[in-house]
């Protein structure tokens, strides 16, 4: 079933990012959803429409979390559960910039096992499953094999990296951005740059995909204290993001969660 989920994620992102393109660089309507949950265009409005209406005709017996529906507590009593973000890092959509995602998971008992992130700007697709070696535009990828953290170019914020939030003491590293926390997951997933991490709860459509497809490249993916992952969780959160190769991933998460 991994191979034909991914196969249905793959068809379905290239068809979001027609969609999406058509209001790019269009200065598509934007409303502020308020809180900290950021801006929603009515490019994400209609891309979760036609994702939410194909993915569930075609796999009627899924649960479904997007950013982009209300949530239910329905998917909670299935199996298995699609999990989308119909636009990941909408601000640089609005922006008119390139790095912008559709990522779309499907989870089966707390677990990914088939993922996809698509960046129509690019026309750059990222995918993998659980049988199915991760892969970027057909060729297959790998993480860094960088033994120290000290020295690494991570993806991350500058706020990520505030002295009270390493009480082990900050890492010197080379801090690098991208808009998309999918996008950032599956940098880390080709090797372009050593790892990410977000120390920020994380909604589980920024990351389920972009999380599978690092893990799968040899990626070590945990929440900040270093515990795995799980999905389609009540809260639909994780307690922060780390992909990392092992070494440095293993230091990370003694400094932050040093006594």
């Amino acid at each position: 079933m991994p191979a034909r989920d991914l196969a249905l994620l793959t068809e379905t992102a290239r068809e979001a990012g027609k969609i999406a393109l058509r209001y790019w660089r269009r200065e598509p309507k934007v409303w502020d959803k308020g809180g900290e949950h950021g801006p929603v265009t009515e490019a994400d409005l209609a891309v979760n429409e036609m994702l939410k209406a194909r993915l569930l005709a075609a796999r009627p017996d899924y649960g479904w979390l997007s950013e982009e529906t209300p949530d239910s507590a329905d998917r909670l009593a299935v199996e298995t559960v699609f999990i989308i973000d119909p636009i990941d890092g909408t601000r640089a959509f609005v922006a008119g910039e390139e790095t912008w995602a559709h990522s779309l998971a499907v989870a089966h008992k707390g677990k990914v096992t088939a993922g996809v992130v698509y960046l129509p700007a690019l026309d750059r697709i990222y995918t993998a499953s659980e049988s199915a070696a991760p892969m970027r535009d057909g060729e297959a990828i790998r993480a860094s094999g960088r033994d120290r953290l000290e020295g690494s170019n991570i993806l991350t914020t500058k706020a990520n990296m505030a002295p009270e939030k390493w009480p082990g003491g900050v890492p010197e590293i080379t801090r690098s951005f991208r808009a998309s926390l999918a996008y950032r997951l599956c940098l880390a997933a080709e090797g372009r740059f050593d790892g990410m991490l977000t120390l920020r709860d994380a909604w589980e459509w920024d990351i389920a995909a972009g999380a599978l497809i690092a893990e799968r490249a040899g990626a070590v993916v945990s929440d900040m204290t270093g515990a795995g992952l799980r999905f389609n969780t009540a809260g639909a959160q994780a307690k922060g993001v780390l992909a990392l190769p092992q070494g440095p991933h293993a230091e990370a998460v003694r400094r932050l969660t040093a006594a």
